[in-house]
């Protein structure tokens, strides 16, 4: 099967089944899902959506973040994945939102990836789930569930980033960034895929070629 047979009957299945896909982060503003995003790195979506509540209601604005103390923003975080270093990451990243973009949170990932804490994966989320900017977002899960079903050969995430790109139309992108992080989350796990029950297993080259995915 080529690579090309893939992407068809993925995406086609995706799309018919998968047609309400979307973030799993909770957020009120484009601000806010920027914290979420932030926040998300190395920690699971529900452990930040039980924090972003209260951290909405104290930060609401750009402004309220970039005067808060920074050790008060770790206070306020603590349970999640690296509390100061992020909470470091999150006032730099709204004092330059002020200084630089008047507020507003940039829709190009080329501007959103100069504020601090802002990875391409987090610029290339923002503008694509708010903006939806033809662009794809590669985590972990997209990164994992693309090498397995043969839609990359990629080595880094920019290299998987680009066949996905190349691959998939740009009015499609949005979408098949959450098809394939949601895949990845619950079908297609990093330890015991469920291969046997997984839809899409006849266009997966690791399914057709018997690779222990659990092992790789």
């Amino acid at each position: 099967m080529t690579a090309e047979e893939r992407y068809t009957g993925i995406l086609d299945w995706f799309s018919r089944n998968m047609q309400d896909a979307q973030t799993e982060l909770h957020y009120d503003s484009v601000f806010h899902l920027l914290i979420a995003v932030i926040l998300s790195a190395q920690c699971t979506d529900k452990r930040v959506n039980m924090h972003t509540p209260e951290i909405f209601k104290k930060y609401p604005s750009p402004e309220s973040l970039a005067s808060a103390d920074i050790e008060d923003v770790a206070e306020n975080i603590k349970s999640i994945t690296f509390p100061n270093s992020k909470a470091r990451h999150l006032v730099g990243m709204a004092r330059m939102l002020i200084d630089k973009f008047s507020g507003e949170v940039p829709s190009d990932p080329s501007e959103l990836v100069k504020l601090p804490g802002v990875g391409r994966k987090t610029a290339n989320v923002i503008a694509s789930v708010v903006y939806n900017r033809p662009v794809i977002a590669v985590d972990t899960h997209v990164f994992r569930v693309a090498r397995r079903l043969g839609l990359s050969e990629g080595k880094t995430v920019e290299a998987v980033e680009k066949d996905l790109t190349g691959s998939i139309a740009p009015e499609m992108r949005p979408k098949a960034h959450h098809w394939l992080i949601l895949h990845g989350r619950y079908v297609c796990t990093a330890r015991k895929p469920s291969c046997e029950g997984c839809e899409i297993s006849r266009w997966c080259k690791s399914y057709e070629t018997g690779t222990d995915c659990s092992k790789a």
